[in-house]
């Protein structure tokens, strides 16, 4: 099985765009992936496309990938539309890899799109909705945050966490989006703001929610051989690791881990042959405050019970032993449902490039996590950064 690398990404700003459709969004997303690469690559050469979208609202469901492909102007390219809620791009992006492993194609277009904001609360909250349990969740009432606080409860009355620990993911995360341009959210804010905001689901607040947003974000997968004609740093894709899980929390045997995001994790670090302690940086799925908690453990950042500990010692701070989600994550940088996992993987791109907003020394490894729900589905992919001599 041969190596697939990242060659160019990018994303269109993240936010409200009441003048833009899926199509200019990722129109934008797609230029910008184009002009990352090092030198011209023909859009011609790519072989197939891979997109992820929830389809938030109601508009084109059916065939929306082809519409993007064509709108491109990448015709007869063929096309899969990806649907597993908000891991959409994530697992987009691993079946493009997966066609350049296997050498079914040399260039794979990996991405994902979202317009979320056009829709009323209610619509919207309807729609993210679906992604949850049906049976028995959603039709109970419950909503995304309230699943996501049940499982910020249990992790609080467990292990004798505080709102802080919480806030203090929206804190970083903020800071970190601040200096983004594309965020959505790009301001920062206190640990006393984000601790007193109001409250969303008990014990969430609004600081510890992400927001609902617009965006699309593209990837170029290519082998190994269009690689070396196009750049002159590598960024290979040296492992990928994905797994599905319960959908319904009433299924689980605990609400303090999520068992997809441990398989992945370790599908993933054994085929980059890595261990957690290798990472120089990380972007992971805080789509809520205590997604971020549970992913530092899943992921074997540190051990059950500690991931507040490690916000408080600054270990995932940008000058930390571990950043993690400098982009400003969903909380900041937002949560475009389709485009939230190739955007991760555009982040992970300009990081080993040295060329991220908010960028980590020379780091080698990075890693991308994307959730799809509450856990029903995980993809885990691992980059590592090849310097080359001589080349683009």
């Amino acid at each position: 099985m041969r190596d697939a690398y990242v060659l160019g990404a990018g994303q269109s700003s993240f936010g409200s765009f009441p003048e833009e459709t899926y199509l200019s969004l990722f129109d934008d997303a797609f230029d910008a992936a184009m002009d990352s690469v090092d030198t011209t690559i023909d859009p011609e050469q790519i072989d197939e496309a891979f997109l992820g979208t929830l389809g938030v609202g109601g508009r084109q469901i059916g065939l929306s990938g082809p519409a993007v492909t064509e709108h491109l102007g990448l015709h007869g390219v063929p096309t899969t539309r990806v649907e597993n809620a908000c891991a959409a791009s994530g697992y987009a992006f691993r079946q493009a890899v997966t066609a350049v492993r296997s050498g079914l194609v040399d260039v794979a277009l990996a991405g994902g799109y979202e317009v979320m904001t056009d829709a009323s609360s209610d619509h919207t909250r309807w729609w993210l909705g679906v992604s949850g349990e049906t049976e028995w969740e959603r039709m109970s009432g419950t909503t995304f945050a309230g699943v996501y606080a049940q499982m910020a409860s249990a992790y609080m009355d467990e292990y004798d966490a505080e709102i802080d620990d919480l806030s203090r993911v929206a804190v970083k995360n903020h800071g970190n989006g601040a200096q983004n341009p594309k965020a959505h959210l790009g301001f920062e804010c206190s640990l006393e703001d984000a601790s007193a905001a109001p409250s969303v689901a008990d014990p969430l607040n609004l600081y510890h929610c992400c927001p609902t947003t617009d965006g699309a974000s593209a990837v170029l997968v290519v082998s190994e051989d269009v690689a070396r004609e196009h750049s002159d740093t590598l960024v290979r894709v040296a492992g990928a690791g994905a797994s599905s899980g319960r959908v319904g929390l009433f299924q689980r045997e605990s609400l303090t881990s999520i068992p997809a995001s441990v398989r992945a994790g370790e599908d993933a670090y054994e085929a980059a042959g890595i261990e957690p302690s290798d990472l120089d940086f990380a972007e992971i799925h805080d789509c809520f405050a205590i997604a971020e908690l549970l992913a530092y453990e899943d992921l074997g950042f540190c051990e059950r019970g500690e991931a507040g500990r490690l916000l408080r010692e600054g270990v995932t701070d940008p000058d930390g032993e571990l950043p993690t989600n400098t982009s400003g994550g969903l909380k900041s940088k937002g949560h475009p449902i389709g485009a939230t996992g190739t955007g991760q993987v555009v982040e992970a791109f300009k990081q080993l490039r040295g060329e991220a907003y908010v960028q980590v020394d020379d780091p080698k490894y990075g890693l991308t996590h994307n959730v799809g729900g509450s856990g029903g589905g995980v993809t885990v992919h691992i980059f590592e950064k090849e310097p080359m001599e001589g080349s683009a």
